[in-house]
């Protein structure tokens, strides 16, 4: 399969909020997040980002079909339950570059593209400058989780490859409605750092 990668700054990424939206209600589905998506949430979301001037949205494409996304966005443009964390280890908010997601369809998978949306992830908090962190948090299950496939992998291994450190004590809980559910529930997410010059 030949996918391209197009990174779009801010509101350059407006044209494809729709596909963006369809995507992480798609990919976020499976395990570990199972999560019962709404086109109206995925909107608000994603605008939200879109209107950061300094966000980013790293496009995985083949032809014209967007297949994968990752994003990032200012912390200090995210919202209050991901800047705690941050605010009770007393970090800089202004220094720190949050990654939002990185959803990448399952056939698209083990080809690299996960290396090149940090990669482009990265790059893009350099270039703004006095960014010295970047950030993201992960949702958290237990081992014996039932729902748990048996070919299930965490990313651990791979995020750890690039540098980032899980954090014993940094966690943020947000609420989502879980497939099969009717009300969202609160969630355990935890943070993985790594300073932008290691």
């Amino acid at each position: 399969m030949s996918v391209r990668i197009l990174t779009s700054v801010g509101e350059a990424v407006r044209p494809h909020l729709d596909a963006l939206a369809r995507l992480r209600i798609a990919v976020f589905r499976d395990y570990p997040y199972l999560y019962d998506g709404d086109m109206a949430y995925e909107q608000r979301y994603l605008e939200a980002y879109a209107c950061s001037r300094r966000s980013v949205f790293v496009l995985a494409l083949d032809g014209d079909h967007v297949v994968g996304c990752s994003t990032g966005i200012p912390l200090v443009d995210e919202t209050p339950a991901i800047q705690q964390p941050f605010v009770q280890r007393g970090m800089v908010l202004g220094e720190v570059f949050y990654f939002g997601e990185s959803v990448l369809l399952p056939a698209y998978r083990g080809q690299g593209i996960g290396h090149r949306f940090f990669d482009a992830r990265e790059h893009h908090a350099q270039s703004l400058h006095g960014y010295r962190w970047t950030a993201f948090c992960a949702v958290e299950r237990a081992l014996d989780d039932p729902r748990r496939p048996d070919d299930y992998r965490p990313n651990d291994a791979f995020w750890i490859k690039r540098g980032y450190q899980r954090q014993d004590n940094m966690f943020c809980t947000l609420d989502w409605t879980e497939t099969g559910a009717d009300q969202p529930t609160p969630h355990h997410l935890r943070f993985w750092l790594r300073p932008l010059d290691a």
